[in-house]
């Protein structure tokens, strides 16, 4: 080939190659420019990012669940996780489940406090102890004069709602500050027997089958309990006397109370029968609202002979006239004011020296 002929070939074939190399570039090129157009590279461009970063400290409309960040020196919030419920956060909710009078915020108000023992599943024994203002002594020389004490229980029969219910409702009107009822100590023991009223149904016995009101250490349990169980109900279970006296942690515990306390009347609510009941010393009450005495007798173990016999010390037993339903307001408060009347006419003051 000759070199003419060699030039002329090369110079055909080099601009071929040159030219087609960027037939694709001008897509490319389009492309470029599109890309950057999202993000343009200026002053006016990295405001306009800045802006739409979220400040900080503070949640992006993205992500809401994110927390504030704290501010320096802020005390931090508690850490999300497992909250302590007191004794007495967990009974008054138990309570207000099962008794519709009484909310748990409303119990929880009451100022009940648990005991250093609980009952036999476990449940908390809770009372309140309310005593009357400090008042000082005007004329110097005489012997001061304590306040009387009463002693005021609910729910010694698990079963008997309203006996709880009603004892809930006085311990409410004691906190009104120009009631008669504040002249005098009380000690106020809503259920006495939580394990019955919480049971599913309510029953009268404790966890253990025992009637409390039939296990206190009269003189004759050992004689006649279980005799009279046996022969006088029949064998009822309802009102089995236990195997020995305080064998139950909520008697023991009740007993105790008496002891430590001294009061000078006991008040036990009961349902259904709708009458008023009396043991002991002092002039005996006629009525309560709508309920007439009516004196039952007194059963080996009950409370009525255990305090009203054995120690002395007046009993008085309210029998509400249904167990399951509460009385109506009106009378709720006419039993009450007549027993705080009967209180300040029977119940002599103590002097100590």
């Amino acid at each position: 080939m000759s070199r003419f002929a060699y030039v002329l070939l090369v110079s055909l074939l080099f601009p071929t190659f040159s030219s087609a190399t960027p037939v694709k570039e001008p897509a490319r090129t389009a492309k470029a420019p599109a890309s950057k157009a999202k993000v343009p590279h200026t002053r006016s461009a990295g405001k306009a990012r800045a802006a739409k970063k979220p400040a900080p400290g503070h949640a992006t409309t993205a992500a809401p669940a994110r927390p504030a960040a704290a501010a320096p020196g802020a005390v931090k919030p508690a850490e999300a996780g497992p909250t302590t419920t007191s004794a007495s956060e967990n009974w008054c909710a138990a309570i207000g489940k099962r008794l519709g009078s009484v909310p748990p915020p409303l119990c929880n108000k009451l100022g009940l406090e648990p005991a250093a023992v609980v009952s036999g599943n476990g449940h908390a024994l809770m009372s309140r102890d309310i005593a009357p203002p400090t008042r000082k002594i005007a004329q110097a020389g005489k012997p001061s004069v304590r306040a009387r004490r009463i002693l005021l229980i609910g729910g010694i029969h698990g079963d008997e709602l309203t006996s709880a219910s009603i004892v809930f409702r006085w311990l409410q009107w004691l906190d009104e500050a120009d009631s008669e009822a504040r002249q005098y100590h009380w000690r106020v023991i809503p259920v006495a027997n939580p394990d019955g009223l919480l049971a599913n149904p309510p029953q009268r016995v404790n966890s253990h089958g025992v009637d409390l009101n039939r296990n206190f250490p009269t003189p004759d349990w050992e004689s006649d309990a279980q005799a009279y169980w046996a022969k006088k109900t029949g064998r009822d279970p309802r009102r089995f006397p236990g195997q020995k006296p305080m064998s139950e942690p909520e008697t023991r515990w009740l007993h105790d109370e008496i002891e430590k306390f001294q009061p000078d009347v006991v008040v036990s609510v009961h349902a259904p029968y709708g009458i008023l009941d009396y043991d002991g010393p002092a002039h005996q009450p006629r009525r309560f609202g709508h309920l007439d005495l009516n004196r039952l007798g007194i059963y080996p173990g009950s409370l009525g002979n255990y305090g009203g016999v054995h120690k002395n010390m007046p009993v008085i037993t309210i029998e509400l006239p249904n167990a399951t339903s509460m009385p109506p307001a009106k009378e709720q408060r006419e039993i009450w004011e007549d027993m705080l009347t009967w209180l300040r006419r029977n119940i002599a003051g103590k002097t100590t020296s």
